[in-house]
């Protein structure tokens, strides 16, 4: 039975179609590889290009375009693709915001570091889109070279040459941009094996690529850092006048919505950059401990460097992010302050304005009552006027009435509109408990 055979009577095939979504390029993340194997001596260039959404789209679209006459066509889920352009090697990587471009070019003599080999590749940096960050020539020899050699194209007061792979390599560089454009970096193979050297090259250029990028946050926390400082200042003084009683809130408030507003703003311009120098500047001590950089006496070695040019940004990105978080905390508590105090004199001022409703109702009450016994007795005088009136009617008639009935119907008409009010008031009065029973 072939193998074809064999595929199509798998009975888990079926299973296929329950894959997530994630699962063949979460396989193809972990599979992704770096320069491809190659012996000393040889020669590489790297050049890393900052790209946001749009150019990352355009430089996918224009590596395309230059790949398809050597038979290789990137797709747009592609994070990563290696090509052979005629003698060199190529190798592409996507990053988070930042693209990688390799190319490997085995040699067989010449000066250390000879552009020559890779002669076309400006013209291919000509087409894609994204500004260089950062680019490196590295040149990886057998034999150690000479003194007078390692002079010409480094400058000696800043040489650092420290052994790494367990002592299997040695590397020498000055970290600087010399006058072609490119840093500089050489290696000498010390027993290195199988695919050792790419190994060694990657991890060398991962840790200059995320220390470079890592770097990135201590201009815009530079930059950002007399802002803070002028926010805490006016913070200081919006939480004095919190302080004092005759403040205007409604002015405070103002203000320190304001100052809310502008500290949002640099959160929110900062927040992704802070974080992004963080992630990197971890990785770079990953890199360095995977390195087993070995001191060479005389020199300062590879970590040492790394040490002491990324510590102090990281602590500076650290503490301009833990200011921000404290500005933050102390914006929010003055906030609740003078929302304490705001409350405080509402509740005041809802407490006189209830005193001043019952003293006015008191006075109402007592104003009823007034007019309540005023009413009976004008409503009596009408009463025994009419009376008057009918009982002259009745004494025209011939009826006479004793005189005893003027003096009891007098009380009794008093008293009897004095009950029917009160009936009346009862009967408007709202039942004891509050509303209506359900």
């Amino acid at each position: 039975m072939d193998e074809r055979t064999s595929i199509s009577t798998n009975p888990f095939r079926g299973l296929v179609q329950r894959d997530h979504p994630l699962r063949a390029s979460l396989s193809r993340e972990m599979h992704i590889r770096g320069l491809p194997r190659f012996d000393a001596p040889a020669q590489a260039m790297q050049f890393v290009l900052l790209v946001d959404e749009q150019q990352a789209r355009d430089s996918l679209a224009a590596l395309a375009g230059l790949l398809a006459p050597h038979g290789t066509v990137p797709q747009p889920a592609d994070r990563f693709l290696t090509a052979r352009l005629d003698e060199l090697h190529f190798s592409w990587e996507r990053h988070t915001e930042f693209m990688t471009y390799s190319f490997l070019a085995p040699v067989k003599g010449g000066t250390l570091f000879d552009l020559a080999p890779f002669g076309d590749v400006p013209r291919w940096l000509a087409g894609l889109p994204g500004r260089i960050i950062r680019s490196t020539h590295i040149s990886m020899v057998m034999n150690e070279p000479a003194a007078a050699a390692i002079a010409q194209y480094f400058s000696t007061d800043d040489l650092i040459i420290s052994d790494v792979a367990d002592g299997h390599a040695r590397i020498w560089s000055d970290f600087r941009l010399h006058a072609d454009g490119f840093g500089r970096l050489l290696i000498q193979d010390r027993g290195l094996q199988g695919g050792e050297s790419s190994q060694l090259v990657q991890r060398l250029q991962e840790l200059g690529n995320y220390r470079k990028i890592a770097l990135l946050g201590l201009p815009e926390a530079q930059q950002a850092t007399p802002l803070l400082t002028a926010l805490e200042q006016r913070l200081t003084a919006i939480t004095g006048r919190v302080a004092q009683k005759d403040a205007d809130a409604d002015q405070v408030l103002e203000q320190l919505s304001a100052l809310s507003a502008e500290l949002a703003e640099i959160v929110a311009r900062t927040r992704y950059r802070m974080s992004a120098t963080q992630a990197y500047a971890e990785i770079c001590r990953d890199r360095i401990r995977r390195l087993a950089v070995v001191p060479v006496r005389g020199y300062r070695s590879l970590d040492d460097f790394t040490e002491r040019r990324l510590l102090p940004a990281m602590r500076t990105c650290d503490a301009f992010t833990r200011r921000l978080e404290d500005l933050a905390q102390r914006t929010a508590w003055t906030s609740a302050l003078l929302r304490t105090r705001v409350d405080t004199a509402l509740a005041r001022r809802n407490r006189d304005l209830l005193a001043s409703m019952d003293r006015r109702t008191g006075l109402q009450l007592r104003l009823q009552h007034t007019v309540e016994g005023l009413s009976v007795v004008a409503i009596s005088y009408y009463a025994l006027g009419l009376w008057h009136h009918l009982k002259e009617a009745l004494e025209h008639q011939g009826l006479h009435l004793p005189g005893w009935v003027d003096i009891l119907l007098f009380p009794a008409t008093i008293a009897a509109v004095f009950l029917g009010i009160r009936q009346i008031r009862k009967a408007k009065k709202p039942p004891a408990g509050g509303g209506a029973k359900e």
